[in-house]
């Protein structure tokens, strides 16, 4: 078991999953002096993260945020292995970031159990999905927090820490004091489908996608209207496309079954562009041309 009293570098965390939202909470967490293991069951995603991470600290050193030293030492602190008990044996912090499938969420929770320490911390990296029904298969539920990071990690400030209500208040402090030091701003909020920033940021992105479909303006316009009208740094299309339309579908429908509010329905020209493969700038066209 951990020796480690508390949430403070260079404690091991552990992080599963090593796809966008992965890699990025693994390479914040090597700058800030935690010691991190990264799991994933895909050889290729971990050489992939491994990759990114280092153009990413590699872009830090030429804009001056980084020295070279410190982007060396923070990448010499990702351990990456497909071995989920090398991962999470010794880690104080285990934070989950795979797919947005509460049924994959809760079998990796339920497989941590035996595996971790007793007394780790257990966080799930979801934008809307309940965080009491993934505790449910945790071994020790009240232990699990819901911390909501936004991509792309390295670069967006705000972390959602969530609280279930049956979640132990030291366990949410303690993600919200962990999400500081990695510079981050934490907001905490009670456990319900679409948390604070979702079920706002969603509605808004539908709004704009049905003002697209009834040819109310491009959706360049739309989004300068945010942006220069409500000074938005980025316009709500925009934003949709660099989520991914098939994650924005995802959400929409869950957040319309969750809640049954009509405007959560999502509008024809999502639906038409998912089914294209037009999901934003991973495939190259969305609400935009990303090809160029």
């Amino acid at each position: 078991m951990s020796t480690c009293a508390s949430i403070e570098p260079p404690c091991p965390i552990a992080v599963i999953g090593a796809g966008t939202m992965g890699h990025g909470i693994a390479q914040v967490a090597a700058v800030a002096g935690f010691t991190v293991h990264l799991t994933d069951t895909r050889a290729e995603a971990l050489n992939t993260a491994r990759t990114r991470i280092a153009d990413n600290l590699s872009g830090a050193l030429q804009r001056g945020k980084l020295s070279r030293e410190d982007a060396d030492a923070a990448l010499r602190r990702i351990t990456t292995s497909p071995d989920l008990r090398a991962a999470v044996q010794t880690a104080r912090l285990i934070i989950e970031a795979v797919v947005e499938d509460i049924g994959v969420k809760r079998a990796i929770f339920a497989a941590i159990g035996g595996l971790a320490p007793a007394d780790a911390i257990v966080a799930t990296n979801t934008s809307a999905l309940s965080i009491a029904s993934i505790a449910e298969a945790a071994r020790e539920p009240a232990r699990v927090v819901g911390m909501h990071f936004f991509n792309p990690v390295h670069i967006m400030k705000l972390v959602e820490i969530v609280a279930h209500t049956n979640a132990d208040s030291e366990c949410v402090s303690a993600a919200a004091d962990f999400a500081q030091q990695l510079g981050k701003t934490p907001i905490v909020v009670r456990d319900s489908p679409g948390f604070a920033s979702s079920r706002l940021g969603v509605t808004l992105g539908l709004e704009a996608m049905r003002m697209v479909q009834e040819g109310v303006a491009s959706a360049k316009d739309i989004d300068t209207a945010m942006e220069l009208g409500y000074g938005h740094p980025m316009g709500p299309l925009r934003v949709s496309d660099l989520v991914g339309l098939d994650v924005r579908l995802h959400i929409a429908e869950y957040l319309h079954r969750e809640l049954k509010a009509p405007h959560f329905e999502p509008p024809r020209i999502l639906r038409e562009k998912v089914a294209k493969g037009e999901l934003g700038k991973k495939s190259g066209r969305g609400f935009y041309d990303w090809s160029s």
